[in-house]
């Protein structure tokens, strides 16, 4: 059966690329995170609960910020334009402005709250992104799929939060101690909190929550009311991060 020369080159074309895309992905971290192995329980619901009062009970900790930027490889850029961040802290005014009323516990006001991705049970980004960059997974963690980032922003725009941060240059030569095991990002991507995942799938907790010396972070499924987070936000009052978009964020904060 004959072939025409067309056809032959469109096809051969179509291989080289299967193969350099699957070379690409072998060097960043053993294939594409979208399938990397994932304990994504139908049924289950993953947050983060934080605890404001322990958090603040060591005065300039940042052991969960410098913990999870350093296995993450996450650079630390001398441009405050540039930054890049999975975790960071942040005034309480700036981070919850619907709350900062008169009449707002004392203890709060001017403190430095931990802020990360909320892995909204609603998330907008997912619902920009045109590539499916990011998605969300069954137990409701938000992920992000850098090979597939085009860099268009569209998500960083949609996020009401601030969680996510785009390389506008490259990163590589500002990180500090380079985590071999996880994938390093180029500049004109997105890249935010993974919650972990890669942790998660061998059954261990998120770095922040195991870094915090104070125990102020736990982790669990909410769909399960035996939980530690369960638990957590029977004990007290908890708020989240501007309820009132519909987002349905997955971090809070008893307060």
């Amino acid at each position: 059966m004959s072939i025409s020369r067309r056809r032959f080159l469109g096809a051969a074309g179509l291989s080289a690329l299967a193969l350099v895309g699957k070379s690409h992905a072998d060097v960043l971290g053993g294939g594409s995170r979208r399938d990397a192995p994932a304990q994504a329980t139908p049924g289950t619901r993953l947050a983060v609960v934080i605890d404001q009062k322990k958090c603040l009970e060591k005065e300039g900790c940042d052991a969960c910020v410098t913990a999870c930027h350093r296995s993450h490889n996450v650079p630390r850029l001398t441009e405050r334009a540039h930054d890049v961040k999975w975790i960071w802290k942040q005034r309480f005014e700036d981070a919850f402005p619907e709350e900062a009323a008169a009449y707002v516990n004392e203890t709060l006001k001017g403190k430095p709250v931990l802020l990360l991705c909320n892995h909204c049970d609603n998330p907008p980004c997912v619902r920009v992104c045109p590539t499916q960059a990011t998605w969300k997974r069954e137990d409701g963690i938000v992920m992000m799929d850098w090979h597939r980032c085009i860099g268009c922003r569209y998500c960083v725009a949609a996020c009401p939060y601030g969680s996510r941060s785009f390389n506008w240059v490259d990163p590589r030569p500002y990180i500090a101690e380079l985590n071999p095991g996880f994938p390093t990002r180029t500049k004109g991507v997105v890249e935010k909190c993974n919650l972990c995942e890669e942790r998660l799938a061998e059954g261990k907790l998120p770095l922040c929550v195991e870094a915090c010396p104070e125990q102020a972070l736990a982790f669990g499924n909410l769909n399960d009311p035996g939980s530690e987070v369960r638990r957590l936000l029977r004990s007290g009052f908890a708020i989240q991060r501007k309820p009132e978009l519909g987002t349905r964020p997955e971090v809070y904060y008893i307060v």
